[in-house]
């Protein structure tokens, strides 16, 4: 029963992006609390879920978990029970900790040629990618079978916005790429970019002056996105837009929509259908 459960935490960890820290036991020997394949969730609140036997063990794999969850490095840790932490068993224990969860989550609008390859290279990048489009001919997981999930409705309640979600705007309509900045502006995101040419960009900025939309908000918009690596093809538009997701990902330069200083923005060039 306690296998099941902490397998199903696993499970939610790994799916909502909540950045979690697994203790295993992995090795005993003598009188230990709990046997190799004992397992402990930590979370960044330093709550629990599971148990590697309680006292003081428990007590050092929790802080041994929040320094992983800090710098994401996994450490492999083992413990006299009794000479190191005063505990009677008298044996000893090997345990495995690593970072799960927290995978960056990526939600793209539109399934064109550009979405399509974007989608496949940012999942082997390690992102979560949901992909939302009305068109039912190209949304659906025979071409994008990467994909964490497919929304038929662009105003999906499920669409999993966040202080740490990015958000790519990249369909086939301009009108409707204006009309989901704007609402996604009104969203919690940490990063949202939209593809097109220098006076799209130029025209949908002023659109958002119009509407009321602060200058910080709009300055916010990566428009045109990705990074000026002259790309042409559907696939290189993708390479330079995951460029730049991991740019900011690994705490790279911050781009503003307007700045020209760290890296240019990319123009492209290619078909958005």
């Amino acid at each position: 029963m306690e296998s099941r459960s902490i397998l199903a935490r696993i499970a939610e960890a790994e799916d909502s992006g909540a950045p979690a820290a697994l203790v295993t036991v992995v090795a005993a020997t003598g009188s230990t609390p709990r046997s190799p394949g004992a397992r402990m969730l930590v979370f960044a609140d330093g709550s629990i879920a599971g148990t590697i036997g309680g006292g003081t063990v428990e007590e050092q794999a929790i802080g041994a978990a929040k320094k992983t969850l800090e710098d994401g490095r996994p450490q492999v840790i083992e413990y006299q029970l009794t000479q190191q932490l005063g505990m009677c068993c008298g044996g000893a224990v090997t345990l495995f900790v690593e970072r799960i969860g927290g995978q960056p989550r990526l939600i793209v609008f539109g399934a064109g040629h550009v979405a399509t390859a974007l989608v496949r290279m940012a999942s082997l990048a390690g992102f979560a990618v949901h992909v939302a489009d009305e068109r039912e001919e190209l949304l659906n997981p025979e071409r994008l079978p990467d994909a964490r999930a497919l929304y038929d409705d662009l105003d999906d309640p499920a669409l999993p916005y966040g202080d740490g979600t990015y958000v790519l705007v990249v369909t086939h309509d301009h009108a409707l790429d204006q009309r989901l900045v704007e609402k996604i502006l009104k969203k919690p995101h940490a990063w949202l970019g939209m593809i097109g040419s220098r006076r799209k960009a130029h025209l949908m900025r002023e659109r958002l002056g119009a509407k009321g939309f602060d200058a910080d908000a709009i300055a916010s918009v990566r428009a045109p996105v990705g990074l000026s690596i002259a790309a042409e093809t559907a696939e290189e538009i993708a390479v330079s837009i995951l460029a730049e997701l991991i740019t900011l990902r690994r705490d790279g330069p911050r781009f503003t929509s307007e700045d020209g200083a760290a890296v240019a923005p990319l123009e492209t060039k290619a078909k958005r259908a």
